[in-house]
């Protein structure tokens, strides 16, 4: 199976930028969608953004929407998540997961990273 590496997490002032890598090992990670979520201190993990196969497709909570990027370079086999104006509420950890379609719930991946990091401080 597919495992996934997370990484670029860590401490930013509010209103910087973060951009978080998810390497994956593993020959069958083109044929897979990617999704990112997070889960913060005391409360549920949450969908973050989705891309497809081919990165032709992307998705995003609509909260995060126009702030956060996801993008992945498959010749790498790595999905990114750029983060741009940070907030404290975004503090979380951040993680990576792959399955058959791009989706919002964390039950349709298959693989998860161990999850990165992320502190925006005030």
């Amino acid at each position: 199976q597919v495992q996934l590496v997370e990484s670029g997490g860590g401490l930013v002032q509010a209103g910087g930028s973060l951009r978080l890598a998810c390497a994956a090992s593993g020959p069958t990670f083109n044929s897979y969608a990617m999704g990112w979520f997070r889960q913060a201190p005391g409360k549920e993990r949450e969908f973050v953004a989705a891309i497809s196969w081919g990165g032709g497709s992307t998705y995003y909570a609509d909260s995060l929407k126009g702030r956060f990027t996801i993008s992945r370079n498959n010749a790498k086999k790595t999905v990114y998540l750029q983060l741009n104006s940070l907030k404290p509420e975004d503090t979380a950890v951040y993680y990576c997961a792959a399955g058959p379609n791009p989706g919002r719930h964390e039950n349709m991946y298959d693989s998860w990273g161990q999850g990165t990091q992320v502190t925006v401080s005030s």
